[in-house]
C-alpha cells in the first residue's frame, strides 16, 4: 500500500512539474529569446568586447557567453530558466505538502502561478535575478523539508550551503541575505546549530573571496567604484536636493567635478538612483576617481544627519516593506519589464558599447499569436490597481510571516518559521541597500508567499475547532 502511495506521489509530482513547464514554455515561445533590459545587454557586452568585469554576476555572464558561443543565440538560457522555475516551484509545493499544507490547494496554486506574468514572463527574462530568485525559493523549500522532518541532517545542511553559496554568486548582496537567514535558522532549529552557522559563514564568504581574490587573477576586473557605492551617491543627491545648506562650497565643488549641481538636484529623488547616475552629464570616470572623497562626504553627512540618511534608505527600499507603490513620485512606480523590441536604445556614446552580437537582443517570437496573447495579458496585469497584489513582494512577505506563525501553532512544529528565513533576509537586505523600485528584487517573497496561502488557510481551519473545544470545556460544569 505504501509503495502504491509513493508511486502515486511521484507521478503527481511529475505531473505538477510538466504542467508548470508547459505553461512556461508558452511564455518562452511568445517572448523568444527573452525579455531584456539595459543590464541584460551589459551582461553580454563586456564578455564579448572585453575586459570581463564583475559588476553583476560572473556566473550568469558566463552562461550568456557560453550560450552565444554554442548556439549563437540566448534562447537556451531562458529555456533552461523555465525548466529550473518549474522544478523549483514543484520542489516548494512538495515540501509544503509534506509539512502539512493542504495537498490539492497547494498543487493548484503551484500550477496556476506560471500563468501570472510576474512568474511566467519573469522566467524568460535575461536577468541574473532569475536564478537568484530560484535559489532563494529553493532555500525556502529546503527549510520546509527540514520543518517536515523536524530535524536537520548533514545532507540537507550541505544542500542549504550550496544554495546559499549560489545566492551570493548571482547577486552581490546575497551574503547579507544569507547572514540574516542563518541567524533566523539558528534561533529556530534545535540540532546542529554550530554546523549551520559555519555553513552560513562559508556560504556568505565564498562569493566574496572569489570576487576579491580569485576573479582578478583570472583577468576579471573588479566592479567600478561608482557601481559599488552608487547608493551612497544617491543619498548625497537626496540630501543636496532637500537640504543644500548642509553642503559647504568645497563639497559642491567636489560634486560639480562629477556632474553639474543641477544633475544632483534632479537626481535627488529618494526612490531611485537612476536619474542621477544614468544620465549623460554624470561622469562615471570622475565619480570613480573621486569615489573616496564622495564617500568621506557621505560619512560626514551620516554623522551629522543620520536620520536623513536613514529616511533616504527607507524611501529607496520601499519595494521591500511598502505594500503600495508611490505612483505619482519620480521613480516611485514599480518597475516590471522594459519590453523593448531591440537593444538599439541601450548602445552608443555614453551608453553600452556596441558589439557584433548585440542583434541577439531582439524579440523574435516563435508564435506571433502567443506573443499577442502574452503581451496583452502582461499589459493588463501591469495596471496600477493590481500592482500591490501581483508585483510587490512586501505584501507577500507579511503573508509569509503570518502563514509560518500560524502554521507553527497549528502543527505544533517549531521548525515551520524556518521557511520564512530567506524572506526575512531578502526583505532586510533590500531595505538596507537597493537602487530602485524593481519588482525583481523581491520576486522570491511573492512566490513563497503565494505558495504558503494554502498552509495559512489550512492552519486557520485547524485552529478554529481547537478554540471552540476549549470554550466548550470551559463552559462545561465540573461534576462533583
Amino acid at each position: 500500500m505504501q509503495t502504491e502511495t509513493a508511486k502515486s506521489s511521484r507521478w503527481g509530482t511529475l505531473a505538477t512539474f510538466l504542467t508548470i513547464q508547459a505553461v512556461l514554455v508558452c511564455w518562452w515561445v511568445a517572448y523568444y529569446p527573452g525579455l531584456f533590459s539595459r543590464d541584460s545587454v551589459l551582461y553580454l557586452s563586456h564578455t564579448v568586447v572585453g575586459p570581463w568585469v564583475s559588476d553583476h554576476s560572473v556566473v550568469y555572464d558566463a552562461l550568456l557567453w557560453l550560450s552565444i558561443r554554442v548556439t549563437g543565440d540566448l534562447g537556451l538560457v531562458t529555456l533552461l530558466q523555465t525548466t529550473a522555475m518549474a522544478a523549483t516551484l514543484t520542489y516548494l509545493a512538495c515540501a509544503l505538502r509534506a509539512l502539512g499544507a493542504p495537498p490539492r490547494s497547494t498543487t493548484a496554486v503551484a500550477v496556476l502561478m506560471p500563468f501570472l506574468p510576474a512568474v511566467g514572463a519573469f522566467s524568460v527574462a535575461l536577468w541574473k535575478d532569475v536564478p537568484f530568485t530560484l535559489c532563494a525559493v529553493a532555500i525556502a523549500a529546503s527549510c520546509a523539508g527540514m520543518a517536515a522532518a523536524r530535524t536537520v541532517t548533514a545532507r540537507r545542511l550541505a544542500g542549504l550551503g550550496a544554495l546559499m553559496t549560489a545566492l551570493g554568486l548571482f547577486r552581490a548582496n546575497g551574503f547579507l541575505i544569507v547572514a540574516v537567514a542563518v541567524v533566523v535558522l539558528v534561533v529556530v532549529v534545535k540540532a546542529m546549530r554550530v554546523r549551520l552557522a559555519l555553513v552560513g559563514v562559508a556560504a556568505a564568504a565564498l562569493p566574496l573571496l572569489l570576487g576579491n581574490l580569485v576573479f582578478p587573477h583570472l583577468g576579471i576586473a573588479a566592479p567600478s567604484r561608482t557601481y559599488v557605492y552608487h547608493t551612497a551617491f544617491g543619498d548625497i543627491a537626496v540630501l543636496y536636493r532637500d537640504h543644500p545648506e548642509l553642503f559647504a562650497p568645497q563639497d559642491q565643488a567636489l560634486m560639480s567635478a562629477v556632474a553639474p549641481l543641477s544633475r544632483w538636484t534632479e537626481g535627488g529623488t529618494c526612490h531611485t538612483i537612476n536619474p542621477l547616475i544614468w544620465r549623460r552629464d554624470f561622469s562615471w570616470q570622475q565619480a570613480d576617481a573621486r569615489a573616496g572623497d564622495l564617500l568621506d562626504l557621505w560619512r560626514r553627512l551620516l554623522l551629522r544627519q543620520p536620520r536623513l540618511i536613514v529616511d533616504a534608505r527607507l524611501c529607496r527600499g520601499e519595494i521591500a516593506w511598502k505594500i503600495t507603490q508611490d505612483e505619482w513620485a519620480v521613480g516611485g512606480q514599480t518597475y516590471h519589464f522594459s519590453r523593448r523590441p531591440s537593444a538599439e536604445t541601450y548602445v552608443g556614446p555614453a551608453k553600452v558599447p556596441d558589439f557584433p552580437e548585440r542583434a541577439v537582443f531582439t524579440l523574435r517570437p516563435k508564435s506571433h499569436e502567443l506573443y499577442r496573447v502574452a503581451d496583452s495579458w502582461l499589459l493588463a496585469a501591469a495596471e496600477p490597481r493590481y500592482d500591490w497584489l501581483l508585483w510587490r513582494g512586501a505584501l507577500w512577505s507579511y503573508v509569509t510571516y503570518l502563514a509560518v506563525g500560524l502554521g507553527a501553532w497549528a502543527l505544533r512544529n517549531r521548525y515551520v518559521p524556518a521557511v520564512a528565513a530567506v524572506v526575512a533576509g531578502q526583505q532586510l537586505a533590500i531595505l538596507a541597500n537597493i537602487s530602485a523600485q524593481d519588482f525583481r528584487y523581491m520576486a522570491a517573497p511573492i512566490y513563497i508567499g503565494m505558495l504558503l496561502l494554502p498552509l495559512l488557510v489550512g492552519s486557520v481551519a485547524r485552529l478554529l475547532p481547537r478554540r471552540g473545544e476549549r470554550h466548550e470545556q470551559a463552559a462545561t460544569p465540573v461534576e462533583r
